[in-house]
């Protein structure tokens, strides 16, 4: 079951058409050039013409974590909203951002509610059934808890039916317990998202935590399982070195939002990719007070940047780098396109190469506003000035057929 398994095709026709006067990202530089699509493919045939002058065409912003569909689901935690319509509006959202393919970040938690594997196999399900209506190719990442030993049989189950590429470790029951001393109207708020009261939710935590000698074969297991599904996994929020060795070498060699260099070094000493935040990079810091992305990267210690919970934030991200001197555009771009499809194994995406899925990402070069969005060569998304000049083309399409 590899990772670059194809998402079921939605009913909208693939377009036929040649962008000409764009830059255009092609082998590794920005290039005065035209881009032909056919099929859902990147082609090299002669096509009606659409003059993109002023604009940029970079590779489709692969996302490999996103939580923003948790509040389009529930935009109030007492307001949920059914999968389907939180779905559909995640699925524009990211378009409008110019993402051709993105990974939902879905928790497999002891704290249930939301973040339990009763409702990740409702979310699971519910992605299924929406798949054919999707504008961009959505997948789905687990988050799993480290402690969650007595689901094994079912996660595994979950994974194989729903076609799961993605999986991640968390811990997330020391920050629980140092929330409980340091800031305990963050567990009230916690614990109320769960349905708890605070002292039911940190009984919860400390039951859970007895849980700890079970855990190394747990994961062993479950790595055991993924390594023969073709099942990519990793683990989120190292926070030092030796965290980030154990799971390396239990095969989870992606290191998500590492929370100190010190993980993030190990991380890169044993040449596993490191991803990080793009609202950290776009906001100078960690909204948590961790690690720097944009320190990371200086430092040459981070290959990816995912939404984590805001999709504006992956393009903006790649634009900040440049004008902080920091990476050139064609660099910084390979940040959310070319190297998170190297790390997922997705090699029909990533790079404008015939023959490759047609993933482009459209962006006035002035405003640096995503105007529009195609997935496997259908219009994901279209507005501002470029709506014009494709409507204009199509207007011309009907005459001539007229």
């Amino acid at each position: 079951m590899p990772s670059s398994m194809p998402s079921s095709p939605n009913s909208r026709s693939p377009l036929s058409l040649r962008l000409t006067g764009a830059h255009v990202l092609r082998d590794g530089e920005m290039q005065a050039r035209s881009v032909s699509l056919e099929d859902g493919v990147i082609s090299k045939g002669a096509l009606p013409e659409v003059d993109l002058t002023g604009y940029l065409i970079l590779p489709g912003i692969i996302d490999l974590h996103g939580d923003a569909f948790e509040r389009h689901i529930a935009p109030r935690p007492t307001a949920p909203f059914p999968i389907a319509t939180g779905l559909a509006g995640t699925d524009r959202d990211a378009a409008a951002n110019g993402v051709t393919t993105a990974y939902l970040a879905q928790s497999w938690s002891w704290e249930g509610g939301l973040r339990g594997p009763d409702y990740a196999s409702d979310l699971l399900a519910g992605l299924d059934a929406y798949l054919p209506h999707a504008l961009i190719d959505l997948r789905a990442q687990i988050r799993c808890e480290t402690h969650t030993v007595d689901t094994k049989e079912r996660l595994l189950a979950v994974v194989q039916k729903h076609r799961v590429g993605y999986v991640v470790f968390n811990n997330h029951l020391d920050e629980a317990v140092m929330l409980a001393e340091k800031r305990p109207a963050d567990i009230a708020i916690w614990a109320r998202k769960a349905g708890r009261t605070p002292e039911d939710h940190m009984a919860l935590v400390h039951a859970t935590m007895a849980q700890k000698p079970r855990v190394p074969r747990y994961l062993c297991r479950l790595a055991e399982e993924f390594d023969r599904m073709g099942v990519v996994y990793g683990s989120h929020d190292d926070p030092d070195a030796n965290t980030r060795e154990h799971f390396s070498m239990i095969g989870a060699k992606i290191c998500e939002f590492p929370t100190s260099v010190a993980a993030a070094e190990a991380a890169r000493a044993v040449g596993d990719p490191v991803l990080m935040g793009a609202p950290n990079v776009v906001r100078g810091g960690s909204q948590a007070g961790n690690v720097s992305a944009q320190h990371l990267v200086r430092l040459q210690r981070c290959n990816a940047l995912v939404s984590d919970y805001y999709y504006p934030a992956l393009s903006q991200a790649a634009f900040r780098l440049v004008d902080e001197g920091i990476m050139t555009l064609p660099a910084a771009w390979d940040m959310i396109s070319r190297n998170p499809a190297d790390i997922l194994r997705l090699t029909d995406r990533g790079r404008i190469d015939a023959g490759r899925r047609a993933d482009l990402t459209v962006i006035h070069a002035e405003t640096r506003v995503v105007e529009a969005t195609f997935s496997a060569g259908r219009l994901a998304y279209l507005g501002g000035e470029a709506a014009a000049r494709f409507l204009r083309v199509a207007g011309q399409v009907v005459a001539s057929a007229a």
